[in-house]
């Protein structure tokens, strides 16, 4: 959707309608984002972890996979007892793991109908897959298994992680596929986009990951807060929130505006202090909802706003680590 004044109907407010690169991200530009990735933090030392039973895990950095079970040895982690093999032989024995050489990294890009949204910039839609680019190539150079969900209106796209510039390549595509402005990205009709994602995410991310989230959060309601809680809890979860700056707060003057998808049109009257304070404050309660469980359940979020060069931004959010 695109914001324009009724003043310059055929001008749209900071932004060149010739560039395609600021509508519709293309694979040019996200391959081009592997040298400035290379300036991103490095994440190999991790957060700690929340467990069940409030247990912190030393391990979180790092996903363990199961190598077979034993009996049980004095000094023994009771946490690790296989209960199946113990019931079945009347002997205590216990699971041995090894830790993963490469963590899988999950990077997870919201492309439903609000993402494709400018009034100033790029689009929220193109400012994700570039932030999603730099995100996997630091992946791919950490020597990490790059995995990813791009989700639109009605379809998600799923990539198991990889190793390698291939499976880097292969999510680029994805996310290009995914931005273009084609009618089913814009399909009003299809929701629950982001619940559907974090569903899915909770079945197939390993205890250990390292999971991104980029979205505006705009379908955000209590079971994605249920969700990113759990996945919280046995991974690393890290939020991006992009927002355009028409998003959190209306023009203060006088006059109208237009929004349009490219099928139909509406129009807004701006100026009326109680629409704008209501406005703001609806995308404040969102964020602030957002920044609370982020804070309850150890997520590094980061804002990231339609005009911002991501690079920096995210070189703040690995910063946190």
């Amino acid at each position: 959707m695109i914001l324009s004044s009724s003043k310059t109907k055929a001008d749209h407010i900071g932004l060149d309608i010739d560039t395609k690169e600021r509508v519709e991200p293309t694979l040019k530009d996200l391959m081009s984002l592997y040298r400035p990735a290379s300036l991103l933090p490095s994440w190999t030392r991790s957060t700690r972890a929340q467990q069940t039973g409030g247990y912190v895990s030393a391990l979180k950095g790092r996903g363990m996979d199961y190598v077979e079970s034993r009996p049980y040895q004095a000094g023994d982690d009771f946490r690790t007892l296989d209960w199946r093999v113990t019931a079945r032989t009347g002997r205590p024995h216990t699971k041995v793991f090894r830790e993963e050489r490469e963590r899988p990294v999950y990077i997870c890009c919201d492309f439903s109908p609000s993402m494709f949204f400018g009034t100033q910039g790029v689009f929220k839609s193109v400012q994700a897959a570039r932030t999603a680019a730099l995100i996997a190539w630091k992946a791919q150079q950490s020597g990490d298994r790059v995995g990813g969900l791009v989700f639109t209106a009605g379809t998600h796209h799923e990539n198991p992680p990889d190793r390698g510039k291939s499976g880097v390549i292969r999510l680029l595509k994805k996310l290009v596929d995914a931005g273009k402005l084609a009618e089913p990205a814009m399909n009003e009709t299809a929701s629950r986009s982001l619940g559907k994602a974090l569903a899915r995410l909770r079945r197939i991310a390993k205890p250990g990951s390292l999971i991104f989230m980029i979205s505006d959060f705009r379908e955000y309601n209590d079971t994605c807060e249920s969700d990113l809680a759990h996945l919280a809890q046995h991974n690393d979860v890290a939020i991006l929130f992009i927002n355009d700056p028409f998003e959190a707060a209306l023009p203060s003057t006088n006059g109208r505006g237009k929004v349009t998808n490219g099928m139909s049109d509406l129009e807004i009257i701006f100026g009326n202090d109680s629409i704008n304070q209501r406005y703001t404050e609806n995308f404040s309660a969102r964020y602030e909802r957002i920044k609370k469980l982020s804070s309850n359940y150890r997520i590094l979020m980061s804002r990231l706003t339609t005009t911002d060069e991501p690079l920096p931004v995210v070189q703040r959010l690995l910063g946190l680590y």
